[in-house]
């Protein structure tokens, strides 16, 4: 996958609405600078992150972002909402209005959550091909059983889509707590595992999303921008089943 791309001449024509025999001449005279310079070819490629301006004034600065957030109970995973509050009402951020969530928690899950404005790296994040792999810490209202952890390994079978789950990993840490990793994201699939064994989930935190882990000096509704390491590693991290 790539950044979505166009030729500065499409681009300035439709930002300025002016006819690309116009924009020819803007470029000819030296009065568009792309990426901080004088640019004089109107087919030039240019990405929804390439900086362009004309006569010193911007047509686009967009700049990537990629934030996590630690996601308190209470807050969906969603832009708007008319019954709850959202996680980007936690992030206050005017200097980028045009974030989305690449991989949602339900409304009483906790945990990482990530923001981006780039599609391209959210897109490559959730799909389910990339194997990204999520650990989630788990609660459930009463002890786990031996049975569990083969049931998870080989998948099971949901009925109403017709699949059958990826293996998930399931780490006992006590009576009623676990490490689950999975690599998809099926509707509430953590809870409808333990629901086979008639088993409620009383809390679920998600830890890390692939080689990016939640950091702990982050507080409920607290947030910070990645890395450059971390961006890298959110998209790069393979599993090999």
């Amino acid at each position: 996958m790539s950044l979505q791309t166009s030729r500065l001449d499409r681009l300035l024509s439709k930002s300025l609405s002016i006819p690309k025999s116009d924009i020819r001449l803007l470029v000819a005279a030296g009065q568009v600078k792309v990426s901080g310079e004088v640019c004089y070819d109107v087919a030039r490629v240019v990405n929804v992150f390439t900086r362009v301006s004309v006569n010193g004034e911007w047509i686009q600065r967009n700049t990537p972002r990629y934030i996590m957030l630690n996601k308190p109970a209470g807050y969906v995973c969603a832009t708007k909402d008319d019954k709850h509050p959202t996680v980007m009402d936690l992030v206050k951020d005017p200097v980028c209005p045009d974030l989305h969530i690449a991989g949602r928690l339900d409304l009483n899950s906790t945990g990482l959550v990530l923001l981006t404005n780039d599609s391209t790296w959210s897109e490559r994040l959730t799909f389910p091909g990339k194997k990204v792999s999520k650990v989630y810490l788990v609660e459930v209202a009463n002890p786990i059983e031996a049975e569990y952890q083969q049931a998870f390994g080989e998948g099971m079978y949901f009925s109403y889509e017709g699949i059958t789950t990826k293996p998930v990993t399931l780490e006992v840490l006590g009576e009623r707590t676990a490490l689950v990793t999975l690599t998809e994201g099926r509707y509430h699939q953590i809870k409808r595992m333990f629901g086979r064994f008639r088993n409620p989930v009383i809390g679920l935190h998600r830890q890390s999303v692939g080689a990016v882990s939640l950091d702990h000096s982050l507080q409920a509704g607290d947030y910070r921008d990645l890395s450059n390491a971390e961006v890298l590693a959110a998209v790069e991290q393979r599993l090999d089943n």
